[in-house]
């Protein structure tokens, strides 16, 4: 790496930690040239794919626009910033484990919708009702019955008859 205050091509590291949980590499560097010191991040550069919508256009990965989704979906909710940046990064895991170069946007859209069940269920309800085009009240209350069975099977199931 070139010295950032003379330019020299040669540095060398110092010290190296892992920081960001493991996502990144803090390096201490000092400029053979000069004795000056600096400090780089090193991250892996990971290649998101692009998305193909429903009308069979292509456009790249936007993970602003993938949060300000699930914020919308989550707005006013008891959900901590942490959860969300948490299901944020599963989200990408994801889409990167899928190891396609292109995916379907209705495969991102199902992800965003599993991760917002578990982390809270009206946002859910919230984002499945734009993402499905909910036409009228019958379909909040299919979709409502249909999350909330698994409660009610579990409540019977640990004896307590009440659910949650």
């Amino acid at each position: 790496m070139h010295c950032p205050f003379c330019a020299h091509p040669e540095t060398k590291v110092i010290d190296s930690r892992l920081v960001a949980d493991g996502e990144q590499i803090r390096r201490r560097r000092e400029c053979i040239s000069c004795g000056e010191r600096f400090t780089t991040f090193e991250t892996a550069e990971l290649v998101m794919p692009r998305i193909i919508k429903t009308d069979g256009t292509r456009e790249p990965f936007n993970e602003d626009k993938l949060r300000s989704g699930i914020q919308r979906a989550l707005e006013k909710r008891p959900v901590s910033v942490e959860d969300i940046e948490a299901a944020l990064t599963r989200i990408k895991q994801q889409l990167r484990a899928a190891g396609e170069r292109e995916i379907p946007s209705r495969m991102l859209g199902e992800c965003v919708m599993s991760e917002l069940r578990q982390l809270d269920q009206v946002a859910y309800v919230r984002f499945a009702s734009v993402y499905r085009s909910f036409q009228d009240l019958d379909e909040f209350r299919a979709e409502i019955e249909r999350i909330s069975t698994p409660l009610k099977s579990a409540a019977v199931a640990d004896g307590t008859g009440e659910e949650g």
